[in-house]
């Protein structure tokens, strides 16, 4: 083993788990926006178990908040993505998504009809 690949290597382990990372966080954030998504919908129809819903979907540890303003219903869900190996806590991201959608309850009260 030469001095250069004994250099090398460590730094191309180094990469390679900070891309892992990265890949690990881009896919929390998309399960946190579609877990908002569904729970915004599910919220919309009146469903009693939208946190639930919305919690099946978000990924693991995620905190989900669900609000509603008048005819409008919003959907929070915060997540923490830890980093890799031992500096997981310092190197730690927080993900969030928010979804609003309008009460289909609401939808017809509150228009002209035909």
């Amino acid at each position: 083993m030469t001095a250069e690949t004994a250099v090398a290597l460590p730094a191309l382990v180094l990469l390679s788990a900070m891309l892992i990372w990265g890949v690990v966080t881009a896919s929390m954030q998309i399960r946190c926006v579609d877990a908002a998504r569904v729970g915004a919908r599910a919220a919309a129809r009146g469903d009693v178990d939208a946190i639930v819903l919305a919690q099946q979907a978000a990924p693991a540890g995620a905190v989900v908040q669900v609000s509603q303003d008048g005819d409008t219903v919003r959907v929070m869900v915060e997540a923490v993505c830890r980093g890799p190996g031992r500096l997981g806590a310092a190197l730690s991201v927080r993900l969030s998504a928010a979804a609003v959608a309008e009460r289909e309850d609401a939808v017809g009260a509150t228009g002209g009809g035909s």
